[in-house]
């Protein structure tokens, strides 16, 4: 079991920078590919990032691609999410999500944080 914890998210302006933190506790974090997945109102779950357990191996959605920087600290147990140059649209619940395969699909991911709110406004 993997518990995964989310923190981070704020009310800003457009422009603006978060960073979300992912704490995970429980066994072989270490060894989980983690994703960053947004949902905003409305809209249906979708994939922002994703790290495998060495780094090695990262990817983006187009729509943060340049904007957004995912990171991992295994000694820490935590994963991070650098959201620069913020826009009304990256507004949503952000949840941060650990499975066994690096994957853009949410239906990979075992374990899942119970989210935290990110607003932008204009």
């Amino acid at each position: 079991q993997v518990q995964l914890v989310e923190s981070g998210g704020g009310l800003v302006q457009a422009g603006d920078s978060l960073r979300l933190s992912c704490a995970a506790s429980g066994r072989t974090f270490s060894r989980n590919a983690m994703g960053w997945f947004r949902q905003a109102p409305g809209k249906e779950r979708e994939f922002v990032a994703v790290t495998t357990w060495s780094g090695s191996n990262i990817a983006y959605a187009d729509s943060v691609k340049a904007r957004f920087t995912i990171s991992r600290d295994n000694a820490k147990n935590t994963v991070f999410l650098q959201m620069n140059s913020l826009k009304p649209e990256d507004t949503a619940v952000y949840y941060c999500a650990a499975g066994r395969v690096a994957d853009i699909y949410s239906r990979v991911y075992d374990y899942w944080g119970q989210g935290t709110q990110v607003t932008v406004s204009s």
